[in-house]
C-alpha cells in the first residue's frame, strides 16, 4: 500500500503503534505523518479511507481507522500567534494542551475549559468537543473556539467560524475528526493571576448528598465534581468524596517552587503486566482507603493547578496497569430530573455485579448549549467509569448501563465509547442525520462504520 507515493515501511511513522487509550485491540493502525510540508490530504488506494489522529487520548474507537490511514498529528505542533493582553491564542492542531498551559500560565492565562488530562491535542479536544469540571459555568472547548481551518480531501480549505462556514463549524466541534483535518484553531483562553487553586475536598456519605454538594456549590465554584465509590450498597450507596475549587486570587507564602515540583512525571508503569492489576479486591481496599483518608469531612488546602486538575498525569502509562487485554471507558449522561434516580440504579447495578471502577467520577453539567451539532454534553449529570477487559462479563454489565441510559433519555460519550449500538448512538445523538452530510468523503473511523452500520459507513471509492 502507498499513500502519496510512500512506501508502506514509511507509513509506520517512527515504528508509532497506534492505539486507544484503553488499549483494546481494534486491529492494526497504519499511520502516515501529516506536517508543515505534506500540505494534501494523504491520498490512500481506492476504497480506503483516512482519518487524524492526535495524541492517541480517547478511550475506544473513535480515533482508529481499522483497515484505513490514520493521519498523524503530531507535527502540526507550532503556535502562531498569542496575544497576552486579549488572551487569544491561534495554534496548529496537533498543540497539545500541556504545550499551551506551559507558554499561558505564566502569562496569566489558562485553557477555559479542560479535559482530565493536558496530554490532548488541540484538534482532538476540538473533534471530542471536551468538557471539564467547570462546564456548568463555561459549557465545553468548542464554546471558546473562535475560529479553525477545516482542510478536505479535495484541497479546499474551509475558514470556519460561527459567522463563516457555520454549518462546517458546528459539524466539526464535536464531529469525531470525520468532517475534514483542523489545520490550526484560534481559541479564546481565561484570565488567571497564578497558577494555583482553592480547593475543597468534602466527604459526603450517599448520593443525594452528592446532589445538595453540587447545588450548593455551582454558585460559588468555578470547578466542582466528585468521586464515587460505586462498591458501596445500602445506605452508603453513591458515597464519596466532593471536590470544588476556584483560581486563586493570591498565593499564599512564598510557593515560588512549587511549579517546577508540581511538573512532569511522579512515576511510571514500565511495561504491561501479564493481568490486570484493577481487581475486585484492590478496588474495594483502594475506595475504602480514599474515602477515610482525609481526617475531617472538608478540608480546604490551595495547590498548584496540575495535581488539581490533571492528577493522573504524573502517572506515566497508567492504562497498563489493566493488563494485556486493556480496558472499557464508559461515560453517559442523564437529565438532570431522572438523574438521582437512574445514577442509583447504574451504582446499584455496578455493586450486585461486584466489578466496580477504580475510577469513577460524578459530575453535573450545566445548561450552556455547545456549538456542536453532535456534542454529548448536555445538561445533566454524568458519570465516568472505567473497567477491565475481561471479555462477556464486563461487556454484559456495560449493556445494561447502557439499558439504563436509554430507558432514562441519557446519552453514552464516543470518545470513551468501544461497543455501544447503533440504536444508542442515534437516540444519543439526533443530529446524527444532519451531521452526516458534512462528513468527508475520504474520511470515516472504526467508531463510525460500527454505529452507522456497514451499509451507511462512509467509504471513500475514489478519492479526488
Amino acid at each position: 500500500m502507498a499513500v502519496n507515493g510512500l512506501a508502506e515501511n514509511e507509513l509506520a511513522v517512527n515504528g508509532r503503534r497506534y492505539q486507544s487509550w484503553g488499549r483494546i485491540d481494534f486491529g492494526p493502525q497504519t499511520g502516515v505523518r501529516f506536517d508543515h510540508r505534506l500540505a494534501p490530504i494523504p491520498k490512500p488506494e481506492p476504497a480506503k479511507t483516512v482519518l487524524p489522529y492526535g495524541n492517541g487520548r480517547s478511550y475506544g474507537d473513535s480515533c482508529l481507522n481499522t483497515g484505513g490511514v490514520l493521519i498523524d498529528c503530531g507535527g502540526l505542533d507550532r503556535f502562531i500567534s498569542f496575544d497576552g493582553d486579549s488572551g487569544v491564542l491561534r495554534c496548529e492542531a496537533g498543540v497539545l494542551l500541556a504545550d499551551i498551559l506551559d507558554v499561558a500560565v505564566p502569562r496569566g492565562w489558562f485553557l477555559p475549559v479542560s479535559p482530565g488530562t493536558r496530554l490532548v491535542t488541540v484538534g482532538g479536544a476540538i473533534a471530542n468537543d471536551v468538557h471539564g469540571k467547570n462546564h456548568h459555568r463555561a459549557g465545553t472547548f468548542g464554546c471558546h473556539v473562535r475560529c479553525f481551518e477545516l482542510l478536505r480531501s479535495d484541497g479546499g480549505r474551509l475558514l470556519c467560524s460561527a459567522d463563516e462556514n457555520q454549518e462546517y463549524f458546528r459539524a466539526t466541534i464535536g464531529g469525531l475528526g470525520l468532517t475534514g483535518l483542523v489545520t490550526w484553531a484560534e481559541i479564546q483562553l481565561a484570565p488567571i493571576a497564578n497558577a494555583f487553586v482553592d480547593q475543597e475536598r468534602i466527604r459526603f456519605h450517599d448520593l443525594a448528598g452528592f446532589f445538595r454538594l453540587s447545588q450548593e456549590s455551582d454558585a460559588e465554584f468555578e470547578y466542582t465534581v466528585a468521586w464515587i465509590d460505586c462498591l458501596a450498597t445500602g445506605p452508603s450507596l453513591g458515597r464519596g468524596m466532593f471536590v470544588r475549587g476556584n483560581h486563586a486570587p493570591a498565593v499564599e507564602g512564598d510557593r515560588a517552587g512549587e511549579a517546577a515540583k508540581s511538573s512532569g512525571v511522579k512515576i511510571s508503569v514500565p511495561f504491561v503486566p501479564p493481568l490486570s492489576l484493577v481487581n475486585g479486591l484492590s478496588l474495594r481496599a483502594f475506595n475504602a482507603l480514599y474515602f477515610r483518608k482525609q481526617r475531617g469531612d472538608r478540608v480546604s488546602s490551595q495547590l498548584h493547578y496540575r495535581p488539581f486538575f490533571y492528577p493522573l498525569d504524573a502517572i506515566a502509562n497508567w492504562n497498563r496497569l489493566y493488563g494485556p487485554k486493556g480496558f472499557y471507558q464508559y461515560q453517559c449522561v442523564l437529565p438532570l430530573a431522572r438523574g438521582e434516580a437512574g445514577m442509583g440504579e447504574m451504582l446499584q447495578t455496578i455493586a450486585a455485579a461486584g466489578m466496580g471502577s477504580f475510577l469513577a467520577v460524578l459530575k453535573v453539567f450545566g445548561d450552556r448549549a455547545s456549538p456542536g451539532m453532535m456534542s454529548f454534553p448536555r445538561s445533566g449529570v454524568t458519570l465516568a467509569l472505567d473497567f477491565p477487559n475481561n471479555g462477556g462479563k464486563v461487556r454484559g454489565l456495560l449493556d445494561r448501563l447502557d439499558a439504563i441510559t436509554g430507558e432514562h433519555g441519557g446519552a453514552v460519550y464516543p470518545a470513551k465509547d468501544a461497543r455501544m449500538s447503533p440504536a444508542l448512538f442515534r437516540q444519543s445523538f439526533p443530529a446524527m442525520d444532519e451531521f452526516t452530510q458534512y462528513i468527508d468523503p475520504a474520511f470515516s473511523s472504526s467508531f463510525w462504520r460500527r454505529i452507522a452500520g456497514a451499509d451507511k459507513a462512509v467509504v471513500s471509492q475514489d478519492i479526488c
